[in-house]
């Protein structure tokens, strides 16, 4: 996938203010427009164009994608950091002017194909009442707390416009319940704290997605947890009981003889806790240990001596 520079596709200084961008855009998109443009490439340029504009007209946009910094050339190859928006906070819907069917697989990578709807409007008397917008945000937790379920405080990071026209990020901190069995992907709804309401019209809400940080041998797909569990050449040719650490505590394990690396081992419901909770899978990963001192490289001798085994027979 190859990075995007909206700043130069609109022809404008990272420093531009949001009044600048609009000039260059609406100039831009008269002049690529397909009904009226006679350049060739005018379609894909008006795409990219109404693209770059889509972010950087939104003040949450852009300054989210200011974060993933300015040392990226276009056309080079990119992948998004995984926790590159964690706990920045985005207002209002996905797209509003542009037709997101045009937006390129760089854009999809950073903001999806969706977003949250806002209010609607309404008026009592002279007064002008709007609903607030509602919110988003991405939070990482450990596997172990949808285990048991925590309460934390988290920062947001959300931006407004500056004296200067340039989006400004601040924070805010909240006190949140982490519910028990909680599954990666899944938004906890938090009513009325996302964007106010204008007059009378009640605050949106905030809907913080939840993903798992990265964890040396635990992973979840859904309610089922994977275990990637080292063992030794011996513990899985014999067969043994083993002590292993799962997210829930400590289990003892019988690993069946003649136990190949790969193998799975089910551990029923002890994946996420749910009504009907998921299972944990144990995942075999057989550990070579190194022949270094004489006895070591002679005890592999006589293993090798002892098996008639090819391992590249039939290859």
């Amino acid at each position: 996938m190859e990075y995007r520079d909206y700043y130069q596709i609109l022809g404008v200084e990272r420093e531009a203010a949001q009044d600048e961008i609009k000039r260059a855009y609406r100039k831009l998109a008269r002049k690529y427009h397909p009904d009226v443009s006679k350049e060739g490439d005018a379609e894909d340029r008006f795409k990219e164009v109404s693209e770059a504009y889509e972010v950087l007209k939104d003040p949450e946009k852009r300054a989210a994608y200011d974060q993933l910094g300015k040392n990226w050339d276009s056309g080079q190859d990119f992948r998004p950091p995984p926790d590159w928006d964690q706990g920045f906070e985005f207002h209002g819907g996905g797209y509003t002017e542009a037709d997101p069917e045009a937006f390129s697989d760089f854009f999809e990578s950073l903001f999806g194909r969706g977003g949250f709807t806002h209010g609607g409007f309404r008026r009592g008397g002279q007064q002008f009442h709007a609903q607030g917008e509602n919110t988003y945000a991405r939070i990482a937790i450990d596997i172990e707390d949808s285990y048991r379920g925590s309460k934390r405080q988290i920062t947001l990071k959300h931006s407004v416009l500056g004296a200067d026209g340039r989006p400004v990020i601040k924070e805010r901190k909240l006190n949140i319940t982490i519910p028990k069995g909680v599954t990666e992907g899944q938004q906890i709804r938090l009513a009325g704290q996302g964007e106010p309401g204008i007059g009378s019209g009640k605050p949106g809400d905030l809907y913080l997605e939840i993903i798992f940080n990265p964890h040396s041998r635990f992973s979840a797909e859904g309610k089922t947890v994977y275990l990637e569990l080292p063992v030794a050449p011996w513990e899985a040719a014999l067969g043994s009981k083993v002590k292993v650490e799962t997210p829930d505590g400590p289990v003892n394990l019988t690993l069946p003889p003649n136990s190949k690396s790969g193998s799975k081992l089910r551990l029923k419901g002890r994946g996420l806790p749910a009504k009907e909770p998921g299972d944990l899978y144990v995942v075999l990963d057989v550990v070579t240990p190194s022949a270094n001192t004489e006895a070591e490289k002679a005890a592999y001798g006589a293993f090798r001596d002892a098996f008639k085994f090819d391992p590249r027979a039939g290859v």
